[in-house]
């Protein structure tokens, strides 16, 4: 049969590491380590930022929000890549795949658009000071927070739809550590331009509409901050940046070279360490990003471990 809707399918095999099962208990202890180390650092920061006084403001009050999506975000995906790589492989049903995809793209959509929001919120620090308090109360940030995350459910359900009214053929194995796009799209047959195109149209609404407001931001702060006098100034000013452009070359990178590509022509093998890496990676280097270089974390911290 050339052509098999994928709602015949009662189950996909995750198959990623199979090839080498040798190293699969290696890679188990240390995507089980990391992703213990993501808990517990995202935990603590969330934790720091609601007992601490001198942390209830806006940023922090997002970087909070940030945080707790890493923890969602990694949650998804790496126990059921070390379900993977403790029974070479594992087999998901067609509900629970697309649970996952949903899920997936929910969290990873609201950490776009929080990333986008903390640099706004960047802006109005640097560049219009004497308004940050009128322009940042409680109010819009709750608002914004509201916002990323009614647009993730909305983003997250178009594109899971989209993806699973694909019409697929073949396999249904997964050669993949979890259910993402990428994968799914190697699968397909038939005619499924609709359906791609309304994910790439959405996956333009959130990448790289993030992504512009971003580059805007920074660049009002990098004018800003070229106009203080000081070598010191701008040193100081600019290190209240540093953490927050540090964690968004990471995010926007990775999600940059996964999805805004040609998938022809790119081995999933290649794939696999790129997901590996937004997935369990850079949820555990965000608590590290913008504790080691943020003096007010350090002080907080100190205080509550004294």
């Amino acid at each position: 049969m050339a052509e098999e809707n994928l709602t015949s399918t009662t189950q996909f095999l995750l198959t990623a590491f199979t090839d080498c099962p040798e190293q699969a208990l290696s890679l188990f202890l240390l995507f089980l380590l990391i992703y213990l180390i993501t808990l517990l650092g995202n935990a603590g920061m969330v934790i720091l930022i609601r007992v601490d006084g001198r942390l209830h403001t806006p940023m922090y009050f997002l970087l909070s929000h940030l945080s707790f999506m890493d923890i969602c975000y990694s949650s998804v995906t790496v126990p059921q890549m070390l379900a993977v790589l403790l029974e070479h492989g594992a087999a998901l049903s067609y509900t629970r795949c697309a649970a996952q995809f949903f899920l997936f793209t929910f969290f990873g959509s609201i950490d776009c658009y929080l990333l986008a929001i903390m640099a706004y919120d960047r802006y109005v620090a640097v560049c219009r000071p004497l308004l940050y308090v009128t322009v940042m109360t409680q109010k819009a940030c709750l608002g914004f927070v509201a916002g990323a995350y009614g647009a993730g459910l909305f983003s997250a359900s178009v594109r899971t739809v989209s993806a699973f009214t694909l019409s697929f053929c073949g396999t249904n194995e997964i050669d993949f550590i979890f259910c993402d796009l990428p994968p799914l799209l190697k699968l397909t047959c038939g005619d499924s331009y609709t359906q791609e195109v309304v994910i790439i149209v959405f996956a333009i609404f959130v990448i790289p509409a993030c992504m512009a407001a971003i580059l805007v931001s920074y660049l009002f702060i990098i004018v800003a901050i070229m106009r203080i006098p000081s070598s010191g100034g701008r040193a100081k000013t600019f290190s209240t940046c540093a953490s927050h452009l540090t964690a968004v070359s990471l995010f926007f990178g990775t999600l940059i070279f996964m999805y805004l590509r040609d998938n022809s022509g790119h081995s999933l093998q290649e794939d696999r360490v790129v997901a590996v890496f937004y997935t369990t990676v850079i949820p555990m280097l965000n608590p590290l990003i913008y504790s080691l270089r943020n003096q007010e974390v350090k002080e907080a911290l100190r205080k509550v471990l004294e």
